[in-house]
């Protein structure tokens, strides 16, 4: 390992230990799905998600996009202000797992101190939904969602787009595709970000160095990419890394965790994004595992870094002097 795993982060391990990942079949990965869920609204998971912020309201509303419909968390302040910037957030979960709720400590402490509506998108998963299917949830979500910004009191044209590993690579493609379609993106945010999904994920020195990972062990990261993606499936078309223009691309803050397998992802792609002359901030948290800002109770570097969050939003997304107050 590149550091010291965090303490609380070693015990949940030793007592809770990860499925065989590598003999998991699709239909056990749903179940799979099912019981993390109910972990998720059990007592332990209370206590590692952390408490929502009670400046923050949260509602799930349907998102109609062509062919189906999504659920979409709605993350609002207390105060009722309207006029406030939109941030659309895809959670982690390697696109084979993970749901919305699972974000509710950052992206409620964002909604009530940017302050901004935030929009988590609860984009369809493999093994029934396979790539391409996920990310072109969240191309069709996002401009319904800059459409219908002002029913939630949010202003389309401060938008800003926020996701973790898995959701992170659905949250730089469409920071790609927003300059084609001309959306107001101002800022991404990318935690610990799955950015490569071809092989190549398997040779950064960040795999074989962080090999005794608790999340996105090399185990876990073999299952997603054979279970995800479609035999023959050519995995650069939703690499960021491998997007062939990068022009105009909105600013980037690439957080990475030290102690994640995916960590040498980010200098990377911060490199290529500078290369085009896109402005990316890359900041290290080297006790950090992967998804540690779904975990915060276990990861102490998970505060420091919602709070650099924040703030590179709240620098991103200035308050109109017309806001009312």
């Amino acid at each position: 390992m590149r550091g010291r795993i965090p303490l609380r982060m070693r015990i949940l391990a030793a007592l809770k230990p990860e499925p065989d990942w590598d003999t998991i079949t699709p239909a056990e990965v749903i179940e799979l799905r099912a019981a993390q869920a109910r972990t998720l609204g059990s007592s332990l998971g209370a206590f590692v998600l952390g408490k929502p912020d009670p400046g923050a309201r949260i509602t799930t509303h349907a998102l109609e996009l062509p062919g189906r419909t999504l659920d979409v968390r709605i993350y609002q302040p207390t105060s009722g202000r309207s006029g406030l910037p939109l941030i659309v957030a895809f959670h982690g979960g390697g696109l084979i797992g993970g749901v919305p709720a699972q974000d509710d400590w950052l992206l409620s402490h964002l909604a009530a101190h940017t302050p901004a509506v935030v929009a988590s998108v609860d984009y369809r998963l493999a093994p029934e939904h396979p790539v391409p299917e996920p990310v072109h949830d969240a191309y069709d979500a996002v401009p319904r969602l800059v459409e219908q910004a002002t029913r939630w009191g949010a202003d389309p044209g401060r938008l800003a787009l926020l996701g973790a590993s898995a959701g992170a690579t659905l949250a730089a493609l469409t920071a790609i595709r927003a300059v084609e379609l001309g959306l107001p993106v101002r800022s991404q945010v990318l935690i610990n970000p799955q950015l490569d999904w071809t092989e190549a994920v398997f040779r950064y020195p960040s795999f074989t160095e962080n090999a005794d990972a608790p999340t996105a062990s090399p185990a876990n990261c073999r299952a997603v990419q054979r279970i995800a993606l479609p035999p023959s499936f050519d995995a650069r078309t939703i690499s960021p890394l491998y997007a062939e223009d990068l022009t105009d691309v909105a600013p980037a803050l690439i957080v990475s965790a030290g102690l994640d397998t995916l960590e040498d992802q980010s200098p990377a792609y911060a490199d290529r994004l500078r290369a085009a002359g896109v402005e990316a901030t890359l900041t290290r948290y080297a006790e950090a595992t992967h998804a540690f800002l779904s975990m915060p109770r276990l990861v102490p570097a998970a505060r420091p870094a919602r709070e650099e969050i924040l703030a590179h939003l709240r620098s991103r997304l200035p308050e109109r002097a017309s806001t009312p107050r």
